[in-house]
């Protein structure tokens, strides 16, 4: 089992805690456990991944109140931002306080539908910007990415596509694929190598194609722990790791992927190459 370089950051999982209030549109009920429960499995969960560090992105199964990710992330300390949920109306006093308690990004979700419409985070865009934040989103690439993709070179934020924009493997490499390839060779994005057991069993030429396209703007994110599945099922989180080492094994890009550029991108501290 390969190990990770030291300072990896697994860039993309969900915390939560049946203390918490969910959405009263929430689509499901999350696992037992309070968030003190969770807070113990994900600290077991970045020892068995080898990382030290991490980004905790808000699930719209708890709405709009922020409070449940805010407090993972406060209580994990140095080392780990938030990615929150923000409406079209929000103000910029409403994104200084976000900032303020480490959130780092608020995310746009085209897949499960969200609270933030691409008009109005291109509207609230420069207000993110002052404040350090940027904008994950979770679209299809076979689906969204001809349409958006032009529009992003433009915008004062940087844009982080989640779950390598999610494509449909069986309708080969479409042409929002290559437009999202673009947008990495440009460096003009950045996509999060995460969650392809949602789409595919054989991930392998689609990582490579990401790295390839620019090795200097793609993360990893496990995931975990794997809620709103839509009947895939519940992958192991290692196992999926050890795909992804599998199709990367190149020492200096596991090093850009796992610790360099996460650390660029949500402003962590440098940690020595050293493993």
């Amino acid at each position: 089992m390969d190990k990770l370089p030291s300072g990896a950051v697994d860039a993309h999982v969900h915390l939560i805690g049946d203390d918490y209030a969910l959405s009263p549109k929430a689509v499901e009920t999350p696992p037992a456990g309070t968030l003190d429960d969770w807070l113990a499995r994900y600290r077991a969960h970045l020892g068995a991944m080898g990382c030290s560090r991490g980004v905790i992105v808000h699930s719209i199964l708890y709405g709009g109140d922020n409070s449940v990710t805010l407090e993972a992330t406060r209580q994990m300390g140095d080392g780990f931002a938030a990615v929150c949920l923000i409406t079209d109306d929000a103000t910029e006093t409403q994104i200084a306080d976000l900032a303020a308690q480490g959130c780092k990004a608020v995310r746009l979700n085209y897949v499960h539908g969200g609270l933030l419409s691409w008009e109005g985070m291109k509207r609230l865009a420069p207000m993110l910007a002052a404040h350090g934040l940027h904008v994950e989103m979770l679209a299809h690439s076979h689906l969204h990415l001809e349409e958006l993709a032009p529009q992003v070179p433009d915008l004062p934020v940087q844009i982080v596509f989640d779950h390598c924009a999610w494509p449909d493997p069986s309708l080969g490499v479409t042409d929002g694929q290559k437009a999202l390839e673009g947008l990495l060779a440009e460096g003009q994005a950045w996509a999060k190598l995460s969650a392809t057991y949602r789409f595919t069993d054989a991930p392998a030429d689609l990582l490579q194609r990401l790295a390839n396209a620019n090795p200097e703007r793609i993360l990893w994110g496990s995931d975990w722990p794997h809620l709103m599945l839509g009947g895939v099922p519940m992958p192991d989180a290692r196992a999926q790791l050890d795909k992804l080492l599998t199709a990367l094994p190149d020492p200096a890009l596991r090093q850009a992927l796992f610790v360099d550029n996460p650390a660029k991108l949500y402003g962590f501290a440098p940690r020595s190459r050293t493993a």
